[in-house]
């Protein structure tokens, strides 16, 4: 089941929290959420999964800011979720989609208790200029069924920025 749009508004503040919160960002069954106005790149073209990857980071100017094609680009949402009892979900907004910008590679499922800003991982088709404060994606509410244990990972649980892969801490010490 996912929640109405007025059944996310009647949650907020109990079992979901959107910070900060404006009720004309609120959709039939999910609710826009902004782009903040900073933006990571990695510093180098390979990038190694058993290694942290050190990137960049980039202002988005009020005159916006150009992307390239083919050259991945980590920004986060402006407002800070937190949600009990259902799993949250992140998803482009069709207007974005339909200018060659893809807003989430694969990390659109949240966990059920996730606490923090949204990582966006962005790429274009073709150049884009993008603006900070500009409704990006959405997110949606499933109910869950059934004896769950809340995400308590270290990895990006209460994050406070942008969060590069933390792949490499998977790895044990060879």
């Amino acid at each position: 089941m996912i929640l109405s749009g007025k059944e996310i508004q009647n949650k907020i503040g109990k079992e979901i929290c959107i910070e900060p919160f404006n009720k004309s960002q609120i959709n039939p069954n999910s609710y826009n959420l902004k782009l903040h106005n900073e933006l990571l790149v990695y510093d180098n073209h390979i990038l190694d999964m058993k290694k942290e990857n050190k990137a960049k980071k980039i202002i988005i100017p009020n005159e916006g800011i150009l992307l390239e094609p083919n050259k991945l680009y980590l920004g986060r949402t402006l407002e800070y979720t937190k949600t009990q009892d259902y799993v949250p979900m992140l998803e482009g907004r069709s207007s974005v989609g339909r200018l060659g910008l893809f807003v989430h590679i694969t990390a659109g499922f949240g966990d059920v208790g996730f606490n923090g800003y949204w990582t966006l991982e962005m790429f274009c088709i073709q150049p884009i200029r993008i603006y900070a404060g500009v409704e990006i994606c959405q997110i949606y509410y499933h109910k869950i069924e059934g004896d769950y244990d809340k995400y308590i990972s270290g990895k990006y649980q209460n994050n406070s920025d942008i969060q590069p892969s933390l792949l490499f801490k998977d790895f044990k010490e060879e």
